[in-house]
C-alpha cells in the first residue's frame, strides 16, 4: 500500500491523465444512537454511529431526503445523503471501562477540503479510479428513497472484499487486514467500506437493507467491478467511505505484547462485523450529472456545486436520543441497561 505521499503523487497523475468518479470530505453531523437504515422508527438504536452528511437525518426517513433538507456537512453542497458508521471505541485492558475513539479530520488530499470536523471520505466512482468507461458502461445514479447497508455487526468471521483496516504507521497505511492491526499504530486505524455496485432497478430497500443489491467485486481496491447479473442489472456508482480513527492517544494505555486488541465497535462483536449504511439525498440529478461526466475526477469537472467546510461544518441536527457518549464509560451505550451511560471516575494519562 502507498503511502499518503506517494497517494498524493498518484492521485495528481490522475488529473493530468483520465480520471472517473468523486472524492468529498464530510464533516461529522453528530453521533447518536439512530440507524433509520436498518432500524427505522427505533429511538434510540442499538448502538452508536458516526453519521455525517444532511440534516435531515432522523429516526425515520422515508422518501426524498434532499427535499427536507436545509444544509450538508459535506463539501459537495447538493449531496444531503446521509452515510453512517458504527462508533470505534477503545476498551482499557486493565478494567474494562470505554472510551470513544475520535475520527481524524479528512486529509485535504485535493482542493478545497481543508478544514472537515471529523467525518470520513465519500467516493464514486463509474469503473475504477483512473477510467471511467462511460462509452462500454454508463452509470445509473440512485433514485431518490433509495438505502443500502453493507457488512453485519452480527458477523464473526470474514465478510466479502471490500470491508478493510489498515495499520497507519509512519505516514503509510501498511497492508489489508481483514481485522484490527494486533499492534500499536502511530498514525491511527484507517477503515474502508465499499459498497455493492450492481442494483436490481426495482427495489429502494429490501427486508435485509443488502438483498436489492449485489455484490461483483473481489478485490479490496477501487478497481472495476466485474459486469452485473440478470438479477441485478443496474449499474451504480460504487460508494465507498474512507476513516481514519485516532488511536494514538491510547497508545499508552496498552502494551500489544501482553495485551489483546484493546479496540472494538460500539456494538462491541468482532472486528468481522464492521458495517455501514447509506441513504441516497442528492438533490435533483446533480448525482447523475457528475456520473455522465468523463475524465472527471473529485468534483465532475465543475457540474456540481461546492462549498467551504467552514460552511459545511455549521450543518447540525438536534439531540435526539440525550444520553451521555463522552468520558469513560463503564458500558458501551445502550448494552448496559440503566446505568449504561455513567460515566465512570477513572484516572487516565490523557485526556480524550
Amino acid at each position: 500500500m502507498k503511502s499518503f505521499t506517494s497517494s498524493l503523487g498518484l492521485l495528481a497523475a490522475f488529473i493530468t491523465a483520465t480520471q472517473a468518479g468523486l472524492r468529498f470530505p464530510c464533516s461529522t453531523l453528530t453521533n447518536q444512537r439512530l440507524d433509520p437504515a436498518a432500524q427505522p422508527g427505533a429511538l434510540p438504536s442499538a448502538h452508536l454511529h458516526m453519521i455525517v452528511g444532511g440534516n435531515a437525518f432522523n429516526a425515520t426517513m422515508e422518501g426524498d431526503v434532499a427535499s427536507r433538507a436545509t444544509c450538508t456537512t459535506c463539501q459537495m453542497a447538493e449531496d444531503f445523503s446521509n452515510y453512517w458508521v458504527a462508533h470505534m471505541y477503545f476498551k482499557d485492558p486493565k478494567n474494562g471501562t470505554y472510551h470513544r475513539v475520535m475520527p481524524q479530520p479528512v486529509q485535504p488530499l485535493l482542493g478545497g477540503s481543508n478544514g472537515a470536523q471529523g467525518g470520513l471520505t465519500i467516493y464514486y466512482t463509474q469503473f475504477d479510479l483512473s477510467r471511467d468507461n462511460l462509452k462500454q458502461q454508463p452509470i445509473k445514479a440512485f433514485p431518490p428513497g433509495f438505502r443500502m447497508t453493507v457488512g453485519s455487526p452480527t458477523v464473526t468471521s470474514k465478510q466479502h472484499a471490500g470491508l478493510s483496516y489498515q495499520c497507519i504507521t509512519g505516514g503509510n497505511r501498511g497492508s489489508l487486514l481483514s481485522t484490527f492491526p494486533t499492534g500499536k499504530c502511530n498514525g491511527g486505524i484507517f477503515t474502508t467500506h465499499h459498497f455493492p455496485p450492481c442494483w436490481d432497478g426495482k427495489n429502494l430497500d429490501s427486508p435485509d437493507h443488502q438483498s436489492h443489491m449485489f455484490d461483483t467485486v473481489k478485490s479490496e481496491y477501487f478497481d472495476n467491478a466485474p459486469a452485473c447479473p440478470s438479477s441485478h442489472p443496474v449499474r451504480v456508482p460504487q460508494v465507498t467511505f474512507e476513516i481514519t480513527w485516532e488511536t494514538t492517544k491510547f497508545a499508552d494505555l496498552w502494551n500489544p505484547s501482553t495485551d489483546a486488541n484493546p479496540f472494538v465497535w460500539s456494538f462491541e462483536g468482532t472486528a468481522a462485523g464492521t458495517h455501514a449504511d447509506y441513504m441516497f439525498g442528492w438533490k435533483g440529478d446533480a448525482l447523475q450529472r457528475a456520473m455522465d461526466k468523463s475524465e472527471c475526477f473529485y468534483d465532475g469537472c465543475g457540474s456540481i456545486k461546492k462549498q467551504q467546510m467552514t460552511e459545511a461544518n455549521k450543518c447540525t441536527v438536534k439531540d435526539f436520543v440525550k444520553e451521555n457518549i463522552d468520558g469513560w464509560q463503564k458500558f458501551l451505550p445502550g448494552m448496559g441497561g440503566a446505568n449504561a451511560n455513567a460515566n465512570m471516575k477513572v484516572k487516565k494519562s490523557f485526556t480524550a
